[in-house]
């Protein structure tokens, strides 16, 4: 294994009225190859701008994104996002085939390449025969599916996830926790997933990175000693789950009280 993205002494801070608010004060960890890594803290403590300054979209105030090896200034090619908004990500003008090709017209491919991609990641999140709907015709749940089959398509050797199920209901999310995981097996990328749901930072991750109130430092990494194969019913009633989950808890209660004065929302 080794380190794959790198996250170097980040920090980023807004300016406006006069007033310059500090939302990631010093961000250091790494990602391996293949690994599925869960970030978790707080609310308000910068989980989504975080993502955002590794993807490319956010200019950090200071410090360095590297993907391997190469330094992040901009959206690189060998990323894929899926947002929370599913509604807002996808056109509801365009079928779902043509949402899911529409990043891969960037890449010199043959058009036949690009309707195998497709259709390959469509198969993979179980939506083989959605590709000539709309996504208004289709389920909240079965929405996502579709940006996570887009994100697939693009073949990024990281995918970046940001409360991609905060928007669905529990059994659905139970349904795309099982769907994530089993990708990530089958096809291993690597994934930094942002939740603010604790069990599914356990559940979902092999590393938990538990961030502090605002302004944010990781406040601990903690690997997820679980077995590989997890099941809603097994794992979640399992003592270690508890302990886990019981531990991650305490530790943001912990960053709530400790949040020192002048961080940001």
């Amino acid at each position: 294994m080794h380190a794959l993205l790198e996250i170097s002494g980040l920090r980023k801070a807004y300016e406006g009225s006069g007033r310059r608010t500090e939302a990631i004060r010093d961000l250091t960890f790494s990602v391996d190859a293949g690994e599925l890594v869960c970030l978790v803290g707080p609310s308000g403590c910068g989980k989504t701008t975080l993502l955002k300054c590794v993807g490319g979209l956010l200019a950090p105030t200071g410090g360095d994104v590297l993907l391997d090896g190469r330094r992040v200034g901009g959206p690189p090619p060998g990323m894929a996002f899926v947002f929370q908004e599913y509604g807002r990500s996808l056109f509801p003008w365009m079928r779902v085939g043509e949402n899911v090709e529409l990043p891969l017209r960037q890449k010199k491919l043959s058009k036949p390449r690009r309707r195998e991609l497709v259709s390959d990641a469509l198969e993979s999140v179980g939506l083989a025969d959605a590709a000539k709907a709309y996504p208004w015709q289709l389920s909240g749940g079965m929405q996502q599916r579709v940006a996570i089959a887009r994100a697939l398509a693009y073949e990024p050797e990281v995918l970046l996830m940001d409360e991609p199920f905060a928007a669905v209901d529990a059994q659905t999310r139970a349904d795309l926790e099982d769907l994530v995981r089993g990708l990530w097996q089958q096809r291993g990328i690597t994934i930094l997933f942002v939740t603010h749901d604790i069990d599914e930072a356990v559940y979902l991750g092999e590393r938990v990175l538990i961030l502090s109130a605002s302004p944010t430092v990781v406040q601990e990494q903690l690997k997820i000693d679980l077995p590989g194969e997890r099941d809603q019913l097994h794992t979640r009633a399992a003592p270690r789950f508890t302990e886990l989950r019981t531990h991650v808890y305490e530790q943001i209660q912990a960053a709530k009280r400790e949040a020192r004065p002048g961080g940001a929302g």
